[in-house]
């Protein structure tokens, strides 16, 4: 049986003509919360916030984002940010971004301590964030900006996302770039022999953490969202998982992560994150999964870090490849 190729569903595979007719819409749309003239450029909206309700401009051209999972969601409806913040990780923007999408947007600091003075300077019109990133940083950055937050990130991030589309004025855009992404989940779970199969296939995600314990993550997360929704089914373990995020585990306990396919990732150091010292040991090398051939390494900047549609859409495409091995 030839299985379909799977391809992106970013906003740039949406048809020039969806886009004219959204175009040709907006033209002949009003907002009574905006300036007189709607089409102008000083039209706002009014979007709801983890910090209440902010006005923002119907159409923004200038974005800061301050937080990986903002970066996505932008660059998936296909706003440029002039700045962003970079994760803790070498490379600078998460390496699953395509490079011609982040050149030229200016970084703005480390995630958790974002350079005020340099996102000032780049005279934004918006800034997105969430509360748990940033929320202690709200009234400065709200001087520079209109700042629209989500409480949290990671586990709601397809809510987030929409929040993220409207103060982007992107709502018709969102709803296509979650359509397609249905589609390729449905497409995923019926390559994979359908929903009955999926489900009774358990699969465990690892991450490697340095300077922490050893996660198995829980069902309350982002990479658990993708997981759930293809349907595949989850161990026993990952409901002890602490505020259903993680259940953390030292390399003594490792063999707690066992499961039919089993992924992991790493973050930091592989020797300072204990995965080196744990996949070398005999619990690792003693796991069903192991001994089948079960067990695949991922893209920690992907997998874990990305947190948006871009992100799950490759997601999707390396979960079919890997579980049809």
């Amino acid at each position: 049986m030839t299985l379909r190729s799977f391809r992106p569903r970013a906003l740039a595979a949406v048809s020039l003509t969806a886009v004219a007719a959204l175009t040709l819409a907006a033209c002949g749309s009003s907002d009574d919360s905006g300036s007189d003239s709607a089409s102008g450029s000083d039209a706002t909206r009014t979007v709801k916030t983890a910090m209440g309700d902010v006005k923002v401009k119907k159409a923004p051209q200038r974005v800061v984002v301050l937080d990986t999972a903002e970066l996505d969601s932008a660059l998936t409806l296909g706003v440029k940010p002039v700045g962003a913040t970079h994760a803790d990780v070498t490379s600078g923007f998460l390496n699953y971004l395509p490079k011609d999408q982040v050149a030229g947007i200016e970084d703005v600091g480390q995630m958790m301590t974002p350079n005020l003075e340099a996102i000032a300077g780049l005279k934004p019109d918006l800034i997105l964030t969430s509360k748990i990133r940033h929320g202690d940083k709200y009234a400065e950055l709200s001087k520079i900006a209109p700042t629209v937050m989500t409480e949290n990130t990671g586990y709601p991030w397809k809510e987030n996302f929409q929040v993220h589309a409207e103060a982007l004025g992107k709502e018709a855009e969102a709803k296509m770039v979650a359509d397609g992404y249905a589609d390729h989940v449905a497409d995923v779970t019926k390559a994979l022999g359908g929903k009955e199969k999926v489900a009774a296939t358990e699969v465990n995600m690892v991450r490697f953490v340095e300077g922490a314990d050893i996660r198995i993550y829980g069902k309350k997360n982002y990479i658990a969202t993708i997981l759930a929704d293809v349907g595949l089914g989850r161990p026993a373990i990952t409901d002890q998982a602490k505020d259903g995020f993680s259940y953390d585990v030292s390399p003594e306990k490792i063999d707690l992560a066992d499961a039919d396919v089993v992924f992991h990732s790493t973050y930091g150091d592989p020797k300072k994150s204990k995965e080196t010292e744990t996949t070398g040991g005999g619990l690792w090398k003693n796991m069903d999964a192991v001994k089948n051939g079960k067990v695949f390494a991922v893209d920690d900047q992907l997998w874990i870090q990305g947190i948006g549609y871009t992100a799950a859409d490759k997601i999707l495409g390396e979960l079919h490849k890997s579980l049809t091995k």
